[in-house]
């Protein structure tokens, strides 16, 4: 494995790294309006993200494999699955939603903080998986997936990965957690994305004949978890328009990067 597939495998990761690191800088929680903000950025990168680095690539490699009109299909197939694959995940597993009854997010104590680093961790699988199948695409050399596209999409889940490194670790460091340990919580959520991502790498002779739908279906896990989560969270309660701005901010951010480096 070269040096590139390397990087773009631990990016992410990176990024969950170095929010999960603010808990060292920071004494208290998260100031609400900054929370927001990171959410609806988180947010806005997520949507951006599997538009132009899984869908349009997903239709794009079904037209180069000569289905013309029905090129759609696979792309349409692939998100629902992901949609309901997640939703499965959220009933069978039991974890705490972002959003609980409370104006401003699950603040109730550290067993529902230990819950949402469930969630997220959860959340984390189908990023590392995005990942994975993209960089598998581009190794192949027979799809339309290029180096500069999979960067693009490793430094986009990064970039929302910071925010979930940072809600994860501070809240459990608020509720009485070591400092440490409430770090090695944000980390350890991030964790599971490289591991994830070179799984689903070993497995890429087998899931390359099916990568429109697999790059479709990572789009449907990623839409699933802003709708079901991000959004609800940043729309709750007060300073909501601040998480709406901060959204259109990161979705234009991840549009600029994945059509600047394609």
């Amino acid at each position: 494995m070269d040096v590139p597939v390397f990087e773009m495998l631990l990016i992410p990761f990176l990024g969950t790294t170095l929010g999960a690191g603010c808990v060292f800088f920071m004494r208290k929680r998260l100031n609400v309006r900054l929370e927001k903000a990171l959410t609806g950025f988180a947010g806005g990168v997520m949507v951006a993200a599997s538009v132009w680095s899984l869908l349009i690539p997903a239709i794009d490699e079904a037209t180069s494999r000569g289905m013309g009109k029905l090129a759609c299909v696979p792309a349409a197939i692939g998100f629902l699955v992901g949609i309901f694959f997640l939703l499965a995940l959220d009933l069978l597993i039991p974890h705490l939603h972002m959003d609980s009854d409370e104006p401003e997010g699950p603040k109730s104590g550290l067993k529902d903080n230990i819950l949402l680093v469930l969630a997220v961790t959860l959340h984390n699988i189908p990023e590392g998986m995005t990942v994975g199948v993209v960089i598998a695409g581009w190794l192949s050399g027979q799809t339309t997936i290029t180096l500069s596209g999979a960067m693009a999409l490793a430094i986009g889940i990064a970039i929302q990965n910071f925010p979930e490194g940072a809600i994860i670790s501070m809240p459990l460091k608020a509720d009485g957690m070591k400092t440490s340990k409430a770090f090695l919580n944000g980390f350890l959520s991030g964790a599971v994305e490289p591991v994830a991502a070179i799984i689903t790498l070993l497995l890429a002779n087998v899931m390359l004949p099916a990568l429109p739908y697999l790059l479709s279906f990572a789009a449907g896990a990623m839409i699933y978890v802003v709708v079901e989560e991000l959004i609800p969270e940043a729309s709750r309660g007060k300073h909501s328009n601040i998480a709406t701005i901060a959204f259109a901010i990161g979705f234009v951010l991840m549009m600029v990067l994945d059509v600047a480096l394609a």
